[in-house]
């Protein structure tokens, strides 16, 4: 069975018996201790067998897979998690802007407002990176319909005597 198919099966076993809540509570501190390292050495090369990174990270190879799981969208090359096993060879290239942008996208918190980021991003480029992601969340209607436009109902009437006159 592969690595990853383990991660998601023990994801389902964990949330059926003890719930949602206690596995983010437990997921959330593992991962938390990940970033944290791996934040703080950030100009370090991420290269190894999963084992061996594992290790060296405080985890099992399972739990590992699940940080590498959340990590993958922020990888310059991504990992095809599905053939992943415990001796792979793996070279994380981290995006970390893009990490950055995506723990903001799944409000993570706990991971975004880590102090090991002032080392990497100064206060204003997190800001900008903030900016950049609210944005993305905005919806703007491209095409405004005029008041003596047609209205788009199809009565034949103007905008402003039929659907909206009301507004």
């Amino acid at each position: 069975m592969s690595l990853y198919k383990q991660w998601t099966d023990m994801v389902i076993e964990y949330v059926k018996t003890k719930g949602e809540s206690a596995f983010w509570k437990e997921y959330g501190e593992i991962e938390k201790n990940i970033y944290s390292k791996l934040l703080a050495n950030h100009k370090n090369e991420i290269k190894g067998s999963i084992n061996d990174l594992a290790k060296e990270y405080g985890v099992t190879p399972v739990f590992f897979m699940g940080f590498l799981d959340g990590i993958n969208e922020s990888l310059i090359e991504s990992l095809n998690l599905e053939n992943l096993e415990e001796n792979s060879e793996i070279e994380l290239k981290i995006d970390f802007e893009k990490l950055y942008f995506n723990m903001l996208d799944a409000k993570a918190d706990y991971l975004y407002e880590l102090p090991q980021w002032e080392g990497i991003f100064s206060k204003e480029k997190r800001k900008e990176i903030q900016i950049k992601w609210r944005q993305s969340k905005t919806i703007v209607n491209e095409y405004k319909i005029g008041r003596n436009d047609p209205c788009p109902c199809g009565s034949g009437k103007k905008y402003k005597k039929c659907c909206g006159a009301n507004k």
